[in-house]
């Protein structure tokens, strides 16, 4: 076939409703189940038709590498054949015959549509034709952690999910995820491992950066929107479909401690709070989410078993499916079964509560569950090995089976699941989403503080060609609004970009976690202090995770935050050209002290925060 473009049909349809598909990519038009036919009717159908190893495929789905060029990643001589990450795509496609795939990395958009092409066709020649259903972690936000979230050149750029919190409007959040949806389209992207409908409650904590903030309500209003805005009101043919996580809400973990390490398995509820953290996932179940992923953790002091949630019969098949009555897909976490090597150090499955069992009976456990899907795993071995024995019956597996064919009927993969290469240049990070994104990034910056100490005038917005001094900030896109000095002593204003502060752990996959501390050290206060002595300092904060910051809040000129805003964004905000419209989506504690002392499942509970949940200046008043 040409890469650029689907150039031929795929499917004819004769005048008695028979239909004939290019099966094998060789021309010939062969027939197959009719798409006239009620998608409950043509699903049976494809069951009844499965092997066990073609059902044991569809129930894994793990992550899939891209070439730069467009091309399918085939291994090196000698690479190992069970490393997902560096495994054949032809070998997990046409030998394990899997067929659904969390694309890690990325290329320029065409080259991704191109992939996607080569990969159905692929998917094509096996004996049934399945196509691939493609998933992603995050790819348009400033975030780039292997195992949440992917910042993707091609793709508009928008703030991180608490910017959006910060700006607080449900329609806007209705179109950026519209906008995901256009551009994941393009490149052949059907499934979003997202939104996160945890929540803030513990400042600590790692994954705040993908959360909607600290509060329910308004975290339940954003997922429904984005919901909204990834699948239509109902999931079709035009549709990504969303799996919204971490089910029953991963927020609360011990100490802030993130569940992909064993010194964060725990998820505690020291305030009893364990239902306020189920109200953002009752917005996505009214919204409509064809999927949902439990989190690692195990619950700890509450009516549920302490195993993670993903092998937790109680919290999936109690919780979710009967008190809830979720019929969609339940997919767990990565890598719940298999210890694998991450940047060549030893990474153990997520098995919390259950590490004592062999792999066969943890797939044994997460299917008894009734949990669909293996996350970060490529093992169907393993589950044709427990049907062979007797431990599970082929009935169960239907069960599941029938839910993943179900969704990609629905999203139109048998119909067509080519993507025109062209369109996907033209229609990823075009000027208008592009413009949407950086209006975005402008809105959600915060100002927390515009007056100098002693001073009655607020010290923003800057005037244009002011004389300024800037670490942290592209001195040439300064340059286009003010004068740019190389000393601060020769400035009017110092414009100083940082970060949340946080604790060193590992070189290796660790320390894509930004955990622990949130408070600088002497150290690292000492400069930034001295400059805020010498001249009128601003300081914005990328707030990842709500900072312990009263030394600067105390010295700054002002003193803004961001979460996720680029140099260009920041500056039209600071120089009067766009508005700042963000307000706190969680507190900024006064002291570690407070943080420590708060209660994990409790929002905004540090009891005399630095800035409160919801605080922002608005300039000029």
């Amino acid at each position: 076939m040409t890469q650029n473009a689907p150039a031929r049909p795929r499917t004819l349809t004769a005048p008695d409703g028979t239909a004939f598909r290019d099966l094998n990519g060789n021309g010939v038009m062969e027939p197959y189940e009719n798409p006239r036919l009620p998608v409950d009717e043509r699903v049976a159908d494809l069951v009844g038709r499965m092997t066990l190893e073609e059902k044991a495929g569809l129930l894994f789905q793990t992550m899939i590498t891209i070439n730069t060029d467009g091309t399918l990643v085939e291994p090196e001589p000698g690479a190992p054949d069970d490393d997902p990450m560096h495994a054949s795509t032809s070998a997990m496609v046409t030998g394990k015959l899997m067929n659904h795939f969390n694309l890690f990395g990325a290329a320029a958009p065409r080259r991704m549509a191109e992939w996607n092409n080569r990969l159905q066709d692929l998917a094509a020649t096996t004996r049934l034709g399945i196509p691939v259903t493609v998933s992603t972690d995050p790819r348009h936000g400033f975030v780039d952690n292997p195992a949440a979230s992917a910042h993707t050149e091609g793709f508009s750029l928008w703030p991180e999910p608490p910017g959006l919190a910060a700006i607080g409007d449900e329609e806007l959040v209705r179109r950026y995820a519209d906008i995901v949806r256009r551009e994941y389209l393009a490149v052949g992207i059907r499934l979003a491992l997202h939104p996160t409908a945890d929540l803030a409650t513990e400042p600590r904590w790692a994954r705040v950066m993908g959360t909607f903030g600290s509060d329910a309500e308004t975290v339940a209003r954003l997922v429904g929107a984005y919901v909204r805005g990834l699948q239509g009101e109902t999931l079709g043919a035009s549709s990504v479909a969303a799996m919204t996580k971490h089910f029953p809400g991963a927020g609360p973990q011990l100490r802030g401690e993130d569940a992909h390490f064993p010194y964060g398995r725990e998820q505690v509820y020291p305030g009893g709070n364990f239902d306020y953290h189920l109200i953002p996932f009752e917005a996505a179940f009214a919204a409509g989410t064809s999927q949902i992923m439990p989190y690692y953790a195990l619950p700890v002091g509450t009516a549920y078993e302490e195993v993670g949630f993903g092998f937790n019969k109680g919290v999936i098949t109690g919780l979710l499916r009967e008190k809830y009555g979720f019929d969609g897909i339940v997919c767990t976490d990565w890598g719940l079964v298999t210890d694998s090597q991450i940047l060549g150090a030893p990474f153990p499955a997520r098995a919390w509560g259950v590490e004592e069992l062999d792999r066969l009976t943890r797939v044994e456990r997460i299917l008894d569950a009734g949990a669909d899907q293996l996350g970060g795993e490529a093992a169907p071995e393993l589950v044709v090995e427990l049907v062979r024995g007797g431990r599970v019956g082929v009935e169960r597996l239907d069960v599941s089976v029938a839910r993943l064919l179900r969704e990609k009927f629905v999203l139109g993969l048998f119909d067509d699941p080519y993507v025109d290469a062209d369109a996907a240049e033209r229609i990823c990070g075009s000027a208008e989403f592009t413009a949407a994104g950086l209006a975005a990034q402008s809105r959600s910056v915060t100002i927390l503080k515009d007056r100098p100490a002693g001073e009655s005038a607020p010290l923003l917005p800057l005037p244009k060609g002011i004389r300024i001094w800037v670490q942290g900030v592209d001195p040439e896109v300064a340059g286009a609004y003010a004068t740019v000095v190389d000393l601060p002593e020769e400035a009017d204003v110092a414009l100083i970009r940082i970060a949340t502060p946080h604790e060193l752990r590992t070189e290796g996959f660790e320390s894509f976690f930004r955990a622990g501390r949130l408070d600088f050290t002497e150290d690292e206060l000492r400069p930034l202090l001295q400059t805020a002595a010498a001249v009128p300092t601003v300081f914005d904060i990328f707030l990842d995770r709500p900072a312990v910051i009263p030394d600067l809040a105390e010295k700054a000129a002002a003193l803004v935050a961001n979460y996720g805003a680029s140099d260009t964004a920041l500056l039209d905000v600071l120089f009067g050209r766009a508005e700042a419209q963000g307000r706190l989506p969680f507190e900024l504690a006064r002291s570690m002290d407070a943080v420590v002392a708060g209660d994990e499942d409790v929002p905004n509970d540090s009891g005399d925060p630095l800035f409160p949940y919801g605080h922002g200046v608005v300039l000029g008043r």
